[in-house]
């Protein structure tokens, strides 16, 4: 019985908390597509030569991986709350850092204004462990889920914040977007005061076995590598579409609109995305993810018309979803409660670290080799997280 009421007050804390970090979530994601939106533009507008221009988004990736292990320790320290604050202080001063390189003509400043952006991204990644906190085993993918579901506002705001002040600060493009990332940064930090975090518990600095044994498990390098491929063949295409649009003649206009469509496809179906794997297990849900991503590169690679690239991108963005999700989920069985804060900070280190050196390539393959080589990159890591996935099956002597 104590079980139980134990199981059903942290399912009504975690319940509790959810809306606002989904709220969080809006707002956090709403920022990253700003600068996923304008990085390559501006890249290729400021950089010293041609095949640097995606250099901005790579240098946010090395932001979201140099986050994650301080601030896993700011948790296991001082507690979720104090990282969330942290975060939300680098996604402002990427606002102010950004706007002050688009006045300087500054590519290098850019690029610094964006590493903070990446640190506020990787504090972000944590808001769907931090629904989980506490939570029964049955509710925890749905915990996870729905705080990814606030990325569909990300995908409505973000680049509408685009649309609409791109051009307000003549001569300089996107200067005011910027500033208002800065203050959308800020809106989350209040919005994020009222998050009901438990203290990290007593005994957390050095509890729980060593790091080495959990991520050595072949459950946990399962799930890790499925969230690697997830994650960065979708950073991979995304960062580089915008640039590619714009070397066919499309508008600005479209590609805010093509990303605004992948980042709801993103989040979307994050409000049923829990439910499906608790019907049909997290492995296959990766597995399905992982054909999405593969069908959006074989869409990309048919064409360069505006149906083209949006199609691709909302496929990128769906197979994201239950790629990176269904990995999450995964992690999260592979350790306890003391554990928590160390494992899932190394699983998003291990992702954003990997992102980070492929990010740096994609534009040399935009720009020496032409959009389908991007797209022809996707399919041998599928590949490998399939593989990864039927292992992780046969070791759990059950259905993926």
């Amino acid at each position: 019985m104590d079980m139980l009421a134990h199981e059903i007050a942290g399912d009504r804390r975690a319940k509790a908390n959810v809306f606002r970090l989904a709220a969080a979530q809006a707002l956090a994601g709403a920022n990253a597509s700003v600068v996923f939106a304008t990085g390559a533009i501006l890249g290729a507008m400021m950089a010293p030569e041609k095949s640097l221009a995606t250099a901005p988004v790579s240098f946010f990736v090395v932001g979201m991986a140099l986050g994650t292990l301080p601030t896993g320790y700011i948790a296991r320290r001082y507690g979720r709350r104090a990282s969330f604050y942290v975060g939300s202080l680098a996604g402002a001063l990427c606002g102010v850092i950004a706007a002050t390189a688009i006045l300087r003509n500054s590519f290098w400043l850019y690029c610094f204004a964006t590493v903070f952006g990446g640190f506020y991204a990787s504090v972000a990644q944590s808001y769907r462990f931090a629904a989980a906190d506490g939570a029964s085993a049955g509710f925890r993918p749905k915990a996870i889920s729905w705080v990814m579901a606030g990325g569909v506002l990300a995908g409505v705001i973000g680049p509408q914040l685009v649309q609409t002040t791109m051009n307000l600060w003549q001569p300089y493009l996107f200067a005011a977007t910027y500033v208002g990332q800065g203050l959308v940064a800020l809106l989350a930090m209040a919005v994020l005061a009222g998050v009901d975090a438990p203290p990290p518990p007593p005994a957390a600095e050095g509890s729980g076995r060593p790091l080495t044994q959990i991520v050595s498990q072949p459950l946990f390098v399962a799930a890790a590598i499925c969230g690697v491929v997830s994650y960065a063949l979708m950073n991979l295409v995304m960062t580089s579409a915008p640039l590619a649009m714009r070397m066919c003649g499309l508008s600005l206009s479209d590609s805010n609109l093509a990303i605004q469509w992948h980042v709801i496809a993103m989040y979307g179906p994050s409000f049923f995305t829990g439910s499906l794997i608790g019907r049909f297990g997290a492995g296959r849900v990766v597995a399905a993810g992982l054909a999405l991503e593969a069908l959006a590169a074989v869409v990309d690679l048919s064409g360069q018309s505006v149906g083209h690239f949006w199609t691709g991108l909302i496929l990128l963005g769906l197979g994201w979803n239950f790629g990176f999700i269904g990995a999450s989920a995964m992690v999260v069985e592979t350790h306890n409660a003391l554990e928590r804060n160390k494992v899932q900070a190394f699983n998003d280190f291990l992702i954003f670290g990997t992102m980070a050196l492929g990010s740096f390539s994609s534009g040399q393959l935009l720009t020496s080799y032409g959009w389908d080589m991007v797209n022809y990159v996707v399919f041998p890591p599928i590949a490998l997280a399939l593989i990864a996935l039927l292992l992780r099956a046969r070791l759990r002597d059950g259905p993926a």
